[in-house]
Parts: structure tokens; C-alpha cells; sequence
């Protein structure tokens, strides 16, 4: 579960390593109550980049979308299964919603196939 201002690391090969939350994209909390929206693995989010190698192509000063690939926040599966990871991870995508970086480190969940992120699934070394 990831929600406004939560620190998450970067997955990809963009240059950056670490981004500020900044908006879960498509949800929104319930009026009059007192709820936050959350996402999920295969969300959308808008952050912004805090930590990055000189190198980067991308600004620092400007606000990006990606999508969670990894939670600490265990997902159910219909088997009855539950998935989770060490830490927050997401990938930097661009506005047609293909991911900038040409690798992705580490393990990414399945249910990334059932948001239609194949483009990740694709260039991942391991789907769990």
C-alpha cells in the first residue's frame, strides 16, 4: 500500500534511485471520511525524484509517472496466497505509459500482467 509521501525506490535504469509519492493516480478517498488513497501493485503514481546519479536523463525538478512493481504490503492472490517484498519499488514510465529505463532490477509481481504492464513484465529478470 503506497500512498501520499511515501518514499520508494526505483527499479529501472533511468538514473534515478529513490522518489517522493506525491499522487495516487485514479483513486481518491471517500468525502467526509477519513481515508487516503492507496495503491497497490500495477498503480499509477505521479512522484517526484529525490535521489539520482549525475547521470540521469531525467529532471529533477519536474513531476514523473510510474508504476509499483514491488510492496511491503503483503497482496492476496486467488489461490489464497500472499506476496511481499523488502521494499517499495516502482518503474519511471513515460506518457504512453512504457518505461523509460531499458532494464529493471530485481523481482517483480504478477499481477503487474493483469494491469497490462507487459512492456515490464517483459524486461524483468524474474516475475514472482
Amino acid at each position: 500500500m503506497i500512498q501520499q509521501e511515501t518514499i520508494l525506490d526505483i527499479a529501472d535504469n533511468s538514473g534515478a534511485k529513490s522518489a517522493l509519492c506525491i499522487r495516487v493516480m485514479g483513486s481518491s478517498g471517500a468525502r467526509g471520511k477519513f481515508t487516503r488513497a492507496t495503491a497497490a501493485v500495477g498503480d499509477i503514481l505521479c512522484i517526484a525524484i529525490k535521489k539520482s546519479l549525475p547521470t540521469c536523463q531525467l529532471d529533477d525538478k519536474k513531476v514523473h509517472k510510474c508504476v509499483v512493481v514491488r510492496t511491503k504490503h503483503p497482496v492476496k492472490r486467488a489461490d489464497g496466497s500472499y506476496v511481499r517484498f523488502d521494499r517499495n519499488a516502482a518503474v519511471i514510465i513515460d506518457a504512453e505509459g512504457n518505461p523509460i529505463g531499458t532494464r529493471i532490477f530485481g523481482a517483480v509481481a504478477r499481477e503487474l500482467r493483469e494491469k497490462n504492464q507487459m512492456k515490464i513484465i517483459s524486461l524483468a529478470s524474474e516475475v514472482v
